[in-house]
Order: C-alpha cells, then structure tokens, then sequence
C-alpha cells in the first residue's frame, strides 16, 4: 500500500514537471543557468533580489550542479512583516537563509520522492514527505512545480521560505511562524 502512495506520488511529481513556467525550460532542454532561468520565469524577483543581497548570484551562474527549492514572489510576500527586510539588512543571516534552500548536485523530481530529506548546502537537512501525491518540505512548504531545468541544476517551485533557527548567528526564526527576529546579539 506503501509503495502504491509512492509511485502514485512519484507520478504526480514527474506530471508537474510539465507545469511550465513563463520563460522557464520546464521538461524542455535547458538555455539558461539556475539566475537566468529564475530571471526569465518572473515569479522570482525577490529571491534573486536576495541572491544579490547575500553575494550569491556568482555562486548560483557557477558549475553546479545545484538543486535550487525556490521560492515565489508570493511566498516572500506571505512571511511576517519585516522578514525580508530584516535578512537584506543581515547580508550573513539572509545568505544562510539562501543557502539553506540548495541541495548540491541536480535532483529531480523522480529522485526527491525517495527522499526523507535532504542536506543543503548551509549544512542543514530539509525534511521531506510525500503527503496527498505532492512533496512537503519541513512539514508546512510545498513543492508546486518541479523539475525546471537549468544548465547547472534544477529548480523546484516552493510556496513557503524554508526558514530554520539561526543560533549561532543569533539570530531566531520560527518556521511558519508568526514572528522573526534577525538582529544578532549585541546588535540593535
């Protein structure tokens, strides 16, 4: 029974990678890097904003391969008032913020379903679940759109930004929170 709900949910995953993105390479042959594709998708100003912020553009054009869980404009917009604001002002916590939504190596959609989670680059793990035929990440993220190819990776569309506690920047942040504190201690 097991098993059925995976393969279920695996075919589910591989059917939403033909979910196209505006200007993206979804299911197609991949023009562009993970900035690039981004770019051209429209949906992801504020990351790529962020990326710039945190001195990540150069990393994310780089060789790769990486595994960006990306995400939206609209998921940006749905955190508590000041969040974005306060992790560009932190160029440190917003770059571990980032980095905490990259996997390395390219990991599709086929292969992410397997998973029960995954190390990022930050160094962090991300949970993840196959609930109702679609992935979850940290138990409250989900993945809307899969398998954007790039030519150093792959993109997964998120509707929720992973967020995790940053002790040792001094920082807190509470994942689907209501409230986010991004000064670092001894620092108003």
């Amino acid at each position: 029974m097991k098993a059925r709900r995976m393969a279920t949910a695996a075919l589910a995953l591989i059917a939403s990678a033909a979910i196209a993105l505006p200007g993206s390479a979804s299911a197609q042959e991949a023009t562009g890097d993970i900035v690039e594709t981004a770019d051209a998708a429209g949906s992801f100003t504020t990351l790529l904003a962020a990326a710039e912020a945190a001195g990540l553009v150069d990393t994310l054009k780089g060789d790769g391969p990486f595994t960006v869980f990306a995400p939206t404009d609209a998921a940006f917009a749905a955190l508590p008032a000041g969040t974005v604001e306060g992790l560009l002002a932190d160029p440190e916590a917003l770059a571990q913020v980032l980095l905490y939504h990259v996997v390395p190596g390219q990991v599709l959609a086929a292969d992410v379903v397997g998973l029960t989670s995954a190390t990022t680059v930050q160094g962090s793990d991300i949970a993840i679940e196959v609930v109702g035929g679609g992935v979850v990440l940290n138990g409250n993220v989900n993945v809307t759109a899969t398998d954007v190819l790039a030519t150093n990776g792959v993109i997964h569309v998120i509707d929720g930004v992973l967020l995790y506690a940053l002790a040792t920047l001094g920082a807190v942040l509470f994942v689907g929170g209501a409230a986010m504190v991004t000064r670092r201690a001894g620092r108003e």
